[in-house]
């Protein structure tokens, strides 16, 4: 009997839909309170996830949502570079 391997799902922030990790992107708040995406989904710190989808992506500066995950005020340049970054790896 093969035992069956567990995939690790995680929550849009945006969306609210659970997906696969790997389907996801990781927003990380470090212990110097930076906010980034973070790539390689291994970067130290507290993590919030939000779909592959330039519609999320929109919806988290619109409703403002980093600054309600990390319960602190994140300013507009980081959903620019937020923006910027995502734009920029598709």
């Amino acid at each position: 009997m093969t035992k069956i391997k567990k995939i690790p799902l995680r929550q849009c922030v945006a969306c609210r839909q659970l997906k696969s990790k790997k389907q996801m992107l990781r927003i990380v708040k470090n212990s110097e309170g930076k906010v980034f995406l973070d790539f390689s989904g291994k970067a130290a710190g507290r993590g919030a996830y939000i779909c592959d989808d330039p519609e999320c992506i929109k919806k988290l500066r619109k409703a403002r949502l980093i600054n309600k995950v990390f319960s602190c005020e994140v300013g507009d340049e980081v959903y620019s570079a937020i923006e910027e970054e995502y734009l920029g790896k598709k």
